[in-house]
């Protein structure tokens, strides 16, 4: 049986904390399928990937 990784998607406007979030999250097994720098790009992205995780 194949395990899928959980799917994120990280939010927030600094690109350092994107980084680290994102970093973070991957070295734990998280497939981090998209960033966003605010709200709005947020909703389109969870939109576009159906995400299990968002972080904010």
């Amino acid at each position: 049986m194949t395990r899928n990784a959980p799917r994120a998607v990280v939010a927030d406007d600094s690109h350092f904390m994107q980084s680290v979030i994102s970093d973070s999250l991957e070295d734990g097994g998280i497939d981090v399928v998209a960033t966003a720098r605010n709200g709005r790009e947020a909703v389109e992205a969870v939109a576009d990937h159906e995400p299990d995780v968002v972080t904010v």
